[in-house]
């Protein structure tokens, strides 16, 4: 782990994998401008900040339903077609410090890079709120109708939400965190920024 401040679609169509029943966890106490804390799947791996950290599960695979956006620019074909295989993986943020973070509408980012990614652009996802929902992850950390930035997230509080991108069994894979503070007027304070990294393999 560090600190830092600054394929083909498949020939046949696999069958989607069992996953875990989402429910909110007591171990979680959910900002209040957040959604439900949800914690589905197996914990892979947990990156860690030097106030936050963010506990990363597998959560299980479905069918793309749809392409995604970006195409190799050598053979102009989709990077995630529709059909191919995706995997789902849930963040779950918590405030670690003993103070309030005043965060952005950003809050925490979080990009997943397969080790053997060789594209500019990140992994591409597919976006399906009904898989989102049978997955049981928040597509969005904040609430609907909730106030607007700066979103103040206390410490001890949790927050999770979810992504999706090509699966790749048994493949060594980077998650990486940013966070960057709020002003009071909740753009961001670019001199706060950490970027935190951790490597683990997708199941």
């Amino acid at each position: 782990m560090e600190i830092e401040t600054k394929p083909s679609a498949s020939e046949s169509t696999p069958e989607p994998t069992e996953t875990t029943e989402a429910t909110a966890d007591g171990d979680f106490t959910a900002a209040e401008w957040a959604n439900p804390v949800t914690n589905p799947g197996e914990l892979l791996t947990t990156v860690e900040g030097t106030n936050f950290t963010v506990d990363v599960y597998q959560v299980g695979t479905d069918i793309a339903t749809s392409g995604g956006q970006f195409v190799d620019p050598d053979t102009m074909e989709l990077l995630l077609a529709e059909g191919d295989e995706i995997v789902f993986v849930n963040y779950v943020a918590t405030n670690t410090s003993d103070a309030d973070i005043p965060l952005s509408a950003s809050l925490v980012n979080m990009t997943a890079r397969y080790a053997d990614w060789k594209y500019m652009q990140g992994m591409d996802a597919v976006v399906d709120f009904d898989l989102d929902e049978k997955m049981g992850i928040n597509r969005t950390a904040i609430a609907p109708s909730k106030a607007v930035a700066p979103y103040i997230w206390k410490a001890g509080e949790s927050f999770s939400f979810g992504q999706n991108f090509k699966y790749q069994p048994d493949s060594a894979i980077t998650f990486a965190a940013s966070l960057t503070e709020s002003d009071a007027e909740g753009d961001l304070d670019h001199d706060t920024r950490q970027e935190v990294k951790v490597e683990t393999t997708i199941e």
